[in-house]
Order: C-alpha cells, then sequence, then structure tokens
C-alpha cells in the first residue's frame, strides 16, 4: 500500500474570520499507510491518538502522495 501525507486544516468561524483569524494547522502533516488518498484522510480523522479537538464541519484535510 502506498505511503501518503496527511494534514488536518481548522477554518475559522465567521467570528474569528471577520476579527482577522485565518485557518489553523490541527494536524500534521503526518505519514500514513492506506490503499488511496480517501482511505489516507478518514484513517488521519479517526485515528484521533494525538487527542486533538476539532470541529469537523470546519475542518479541511489535505492529502498528497509521500514522495
Amino acid at each position: 500500500m502506498p505511503l501518503f501525507e496527511v494534514a488536518i486544516l481548522e477554518q475559522p468561524t465567521k467570528n474569528e474570520r471577520e476579527d482577522g483569524k485565518s485557518e489553523r494547522l490541527a494536524l500534521g502533516p503526518i505519514a500514513v499507510v492506506a490503499k488511496d488518498e480517501q482511505s489516507a484522510a478518514i484513517a488521519a480523522v479517526l485515528d484521533n491518538s494525538t487527542g486533538f479537538a476539532l470541529d469537523r464541519s470546519r475542518m479541511q484535510v489535505i492529502v498528497r502522495p509521500f514522495a
């Protein structure tokens, strides 16, 4: 199975955006072994081994093949 790098960004709320805040890096980049990009993204979100608290409606998961 291929190796992927996965990072999770948390988008700011409307109020935070008005205050000038931008997205924050919530996780990563981490290495994930998975069969495809979608499986790597799901594994990174569900494997919450770091214990980060994240509003799933505000997250952006970025996946790329490991180079």
